[in-house]
């Protein structure tokens, strides 16, 4: 099976203005990210989708393939199923957001194989264990409740499991783990992709705001691949500093 992975790339910002062309050694932070997703082992091709004619130019500097899409577009998955509906002969599209420069390509892998392995489920996401009682608590962490065979049961801002008796050491401790931190990649089957960017924000979705919800919902399988961890994104200045930082002291 042909497997895409698709950056959708915007570049306005609330937090961060136009963050994905800011300099970090020598990179752009969306060249960083292109250059870890085309370390996958999986994927055919790596394209970036793109809403402005400058990030295009940015992905041309380095040697990328761009294609502008709509900037009617609401969020990335509307992004990659306008690039789906050009490559009929694509039958997995990989997720990378464009923010994630330090993305692990291996975990690109286990969320596509995941998918691959599983022929009845619609879509492939990751998450990484939580051990700490402050990631539990903390609403900008995306939680996973999995079922039987890597499935999804919900995702939830809120401490899912709700453990009624209280949070304890051995709750976080467990093995397997209880709770889930949910990591924003995801690996689409062409059908579902096309089906989903045509469906309005369910209930779920539009209470918690996350968009997996809407699949959850309309009864749709998502499958989860078990990482180690989770790689920081690019969402503020602070974030964009420390990963500066990071790259260069290597």
């Amino acid at each position: 099976m042909k497997c895409m992975i698709v950056i959708p790339a915007r570049l306005a910002s609330s937090r961060l203005s136009q963050k994905l062309l800011l300099q970090a050694g020598g990179k752009s932070i969306l060249q960083h990210t292109y250059d870890a997703a085309s370390r996958s082992s999986v994927a055919d091709e790596v394209l970036v989708a793109v809403d402005d004619p400058r990030l295009a130019a940015e992905v041309d500097s380095f040697g990328g393939q761009a294609r502008l899409t709509s900037v009617d577009c609401q969020s990335g998955t509307d992004r990659i199923a306008e690039i789906a509906l050009l490559h009929e002969d694509v039958d997995i599209f990989i997720n990378v957001q464009g923010d994630e420069p330090e993305i692990d390509p291996d975990t690109i892998d286990a969320v596509a194989k995941m998918l691959l392995e599983h022929p009845d489920a619609d879509i492939a996401t990751a998450a990484c264990p939580i051990r700490d009682r402050e990631r539990v608590d903390d609403p900008n962490c995306v939680k996973v409740v999995r079922g039987k065979e890597h499935r999804a049961v919900t995702f939830s801002r809120a401490a899912v499991p709700h453990p009624r008796d209280g949070l304890t050491t051995s709750l976080l401790s467990a093995d397997p783990p209880n709770y889930w931190q949910h990591i924003g990649l995801y690996a689409y089957r062409r059908e579902f992709l096309l089906w989903f960017a045509t469906q309005p924000p369910g209930t779920l979705e539009q209470i918690e705001k996350l968009e997996q919800l809407r699949a959850i919902e309309a009864g749709k399988t998502i499958v989860v691949a078990s990482v180690a961890n989770s790689a920081p994104g690019i969402d503020t200045l602070e974030d964009y500093r420390a990963f500066t930082s990071r790259i260069e002291s290597t």
